[in-house]
């Protein structure tokens, strides 16, 4: 399926400029900063700022910048999270460049926290052999980052934002990208030309049933660019968080206990009281979190308990109002008073380390077509991404993007754009979007999370794949068509990338 548009479907306008950039997280942002100001930048974004993963960040950025601290010891904490998969020139770029872009966010404004002699203050989370995270508010680390970002965008005269705007397809000619095909409030289609997209639109979270994904975090960005012919690579690694808030009445959308908190002294114990990651890891509750992850749920398989717990109860109140604000806060309102009552916790769909595959530019196997952030794979997370590096991909590999894009410029032949009456009819239909929605998270759920079969993995590509097959068949130009379709094209490249790695490695774990 080329187009997720059809062939009656109606561009109401044509509008230009030299670069599209979907999402406004922070990768889409710091692109957008990062450009000429002389050349034109729309951000399209399917909700506010606030509705993004960048926004629900907690624990920070990591970046080689404190005293002891060296490129040489991050790039080797990552590549043993990344379980030896790690492209090493992608992540050496990442570890060596990764101060300066913290420093220029300091420069920014980012609030990020200081300690008592003005200084940054440094955190440690799991996988990490140094304290090397920067934060800002405590445990707001996303939301205080976003928030200075957004500002300085919206004084900026040669970008525009556009939200409630969805990616729906990336328009391509003989010689690359010509433009994409966005619709507004859900409701008028319009077209706009352009020879740079950059796609930075988050995670693929609502293809499981629990996830610390916001709602929109329906893999737009990774599908459009697979109907478009890129290429992706490591979509089979998907992260789950070891501490997702567990809660007996959960809707599915889940709020995250960040490693920070084991970070500062959170232990992890079983309803008992006992410590099991204790002889697991040298790390213990600090180990890479997929390894944290499948020891909490097997811990829960052999006690036949649906959660465990974090305790962190031996710090001050003072102390943890202070650190973790956030947390404080919502886990009051569930009336767990953390500084004395075990938090529990449980396993979550979290991070997808793979997606589209770009160089170190930023750059797909099309031209004019870039990724950065979580929809793209630079390679530098592996199997397994190291804890808060997330943030700093987003930095380091968006601003590689936008210099390309400033350098190479009007140096290109114009493109010709296909003819979009070209696309083949499909049946206009109406399906219950919910009820398949719901089938492809509960499959991809039960077979293709932490833990996995090969039994499983093949069942689940079956169900999806005629998922999939009916969505394709039929046409409908509602949002709610659009997710479902782009839910399902993931959720099987995914499990068919999973069935094709017959080894167990960093978060793709087969429990035979």
């Amino acid at each position: 399926m080329r187009y997720a548009i059809c062939r009656d479907t109606k561009i109401e306008n044509t509008f230009e400029a030299d670069v599209v950039i979907a999402g406004a997280g922070l990768a889409g942002l710091y692109t957008a900063l990062n450009l000429d100001e002389n050349l034109r930048c729309v951000i399209i974004a399917k909700d506010n700022i606030d509705i993004s993963s960048s926004w629900l960040a907690q624990g920070g950025i990591a970046a080689a910048i404190n005293e002891g601290d060296t490129p040489e010891l991050h790039l080797e904490d990552t590549v043993v999270a990344g379980a030896g998969l790690s492209d090493i020139d992608a992540a050496t770029v990442l570890v060596n460049e990764g101060p300066d872009d913290i420093g220029n966010l300091v420069k920014l404004n980012v609030p990020f926290d200081l300690d008592e002699f003005g200084e940054l203050q440094f955190t440690r989370e799991g996988g990490h052999n140094k304290n090397r995270v920067v934060h800002a508010g405590g445990d707001a680390t996303g939301r205080e980052t976003l928030k200075a970002l957004s500002h300085i965008v919206s004084k900026c005269k040669n970008i525009t934002f556009s939200g409630q705007s969805c990616l729906y397809d990336i328009v391509t000619g003989e010689s690359g990208v010509t433009g994409v095909i966005v619709k507004y409030n859900d409701r008028k289609f319009v077209y706009i030309k352009t020879e740079n997209v950059v796609i930075a639109t988050g995670g693929i979270g609502q293809i499981y049933k629990s996830t610390t994904n916001p709602s929109i975090a329906t893999g737009d960005g990774i599908a459009a660019a697979m109907r478009a012919g890129a290429k992706l690579r490591n979509i089979e690694f998907v992260q789950f968080h070891p501490t997702g808030l567990w809660r007996a009445d959960s809707d599915g959308n889940e709020f995250l206990i960040s490693e920070a908190v084991r970070g500062e002294g959170g232990l992890l114990v079983n309803s008992k009281g006992e410590r099991f990651m204790v002889g697991q890891h040298e790390l213990a509750e600090l180990a890479p979190r997929d390894i944290v992850a499948r020891g909490i749920l097997k811990e829960l398989r052999d006690s036949g308990e649906d959660h465990a717990f974090v305790d962190i109860s031996a710090k001050s109140e003072s102390f943890l109002k202070t650190r973790f604000p956030t947390i404080y806060k919502v886990c009051l309102s569930q009336g767990i008073n953390i500084a004395k009552d075990k938090i529990p916790v449980c396993p979550v769909q979290h991070y997808m380390m793979g997606g589209i595959e770009t160089d170190i530019d930023g750059r797909t196997n099309i031209p004019g077509l870039f990724a950065c952030g979580e929809a793209a794979n630079t390679g530098v997370h592996g199997a397994n991404r190291l804890a808060s590096n997330s943030m700093l991909e987003c930095l380091v590999f968006g601003r590689r993007a936008a210099q390309f894009i400033n350098s190479s410029h009007g140096k290109s032949p114009p493109r010709t754009a296909p003819v979009l009456e070209n696309i083949p009819p499909r049946q206009g239909a109406q399906l219950d979007y919910p009820k398949h929605r719901e089938k492809i998270q509960e499959t991809m759920s039960a077979h293709c999370g932490a833990l996995r079969t090969t039994q499983g993995l093949k069942l689940a590509l079956e169900i999806i794949s005629e998922e999939l097959s009916l969505l394709e068949s039929v046409s409908d130009d509602s949002l709610a068509y659009l997710e479902t379709l782009n839910i399902a094209a993931v959720a099987k490249a995914i499990t068919e990338a999973a069935l094709n790695r017959p080894e167990s490695i960093g978060s793709h774990y087969l429990d035979r």
